[in-house]
């Protein structure tokens, strides 16, 4: 009697991890999105008592004056990461996929891994143009006496 509630206890164990398993892997390599992300990197830094993982931080900047948003991100890669950190003050887009419901930190802070980095080399913000002004009236002596 004895060894069947062992045994059963056991075969439970093994099919909770298994599932767990199972439940980690899917999130980890299955991305709910992927999509692009432009800005200039503010900081990345390797983080983690256990788990060490490479945590950064974009600025993204939709028009002069604006308020930047921030957009928050995990490198999984080494030669990412090192690649990110030489463009670091740089204006760079990020290629990412965003994996939901992963089960610990200990594979990334965030939601959204990066898997690869380029930089921009183009100026973001279009450049002001110069617009001819109107002809000043008085300059032209077409000003209307009084009556």
């Amino acid at each position: 009697m004895k060894s069947k509630i062992l045994r059963l206890l056991l075969v439970a164990l093994i099919v909770l991890l298994l599932l767990a398993g199972g439940w980690l892997w899917l999130t980890l390599n299955w991305s709910y999105s992927q999509g692009e992300r432009a800005g200039y990197v503010q900081k990345l830094s390797k983080k983690g008592w256990l788990c060490k993982t490479w945590e950064g931080e974009i600025a993204m900047v939709t028009m002069p004056g604006a308020i930047p948003e921030k957009f928050e991100f995990t490198v999984r890669d080494d030669a990412v990461a090192q690649r990110i950190n030489v463009l670091a003050g740089k204006r760079v887009v990020l290629n990412y996929a965003q994996h939901r419901f992963i089960p610990s930190s200990c594979f990334g802070e965030t939601e959204y891994f990066v898997a690869s980095v380029r930089e921009v080399l183009d100026s973001p913000l279009p450049q002001p143009t110069s617009v001819p002004l109107a002809p000043n009236a008085a300059a032209q002596g077409q000003l209307s006496e009084p009556r």
